[in-house]
């Protein structure tokens, strides 16, 4: 099915937009949505209990990460719980999402706040004074994990997540 677009609907700022993809526990494959069957088995192995049922969602209700619980240590738990193969112990350290700092920084508007740059293990996030007693937040996604300590403290849920790109092979 095709999605109309028509100059009214564009000036009514009725846009249509791509779904964001859903964050999966780590080691989800490609065909996450086919294998997975909904057990729960994730769920009930997470150590942390950041896994949650996808809210809304016809059954089976699939498993997403749910950074407001807490971070992610990787142990691999939820994939090697997995008996469907929707989940791979393996592939859990080719965890594909990366942080990002929205406007909506307490520091950004003045507030003292460093509480995402004190909770990052990997030293990803950092500060860059500014002028009139602000400073910028600025991450590295390079050593940025994505493992949602930094969401999991920031009092103004300014800390979101983005798939990384995926690596291309260098042209020979």
């Amino acid at each position: 099915m095709t999605t109309q677009h028509s100059r009214r609907n564009f000036l009514r700022g009725q846009l249509s937009r791509p779904e964001a993809p859903l964050m999966r526990p780590p080691g989800a494959q490609a065909r996450f949505s086919q294998l997975c069957t909904g057990c729960g088995d994730c769920l009930r192995a997470c150590p942390e209990a950041i896994l949650i049922r996808q809210p809304d969602a016809p059954d089976p209700a699939l498993p997403l990460v749910d950074f407001s619980q807490g971070p992610c240590t990787f142990c691999g738990a939820c994939a090697e719980a997995c008996e469907t193969g929707a989940l791979r112990p393996e592939a859990v350290p080719d965890w594909p999402w990366t942080a990002t700092i929205t406007d909506i920084c307490l520091s950004l508007s003045g507030i003292a706040c460093r509480a995402c740059e004190d909770a990052c293990e990997p030293r990803a996030i950092r500060f860059r004074l500014m002028t009139g007693g602000r400073a910028a937040p600025t991450l590295d996604p390079a050593q940025c994990t994505g493992c949602g300590d930094c969401a999991f403290v920031c009092p103004a849920s300014a800390v979101s997540f983005e798939q990384r790109a995926p690596v291309s092979e260098a042209v020979r």
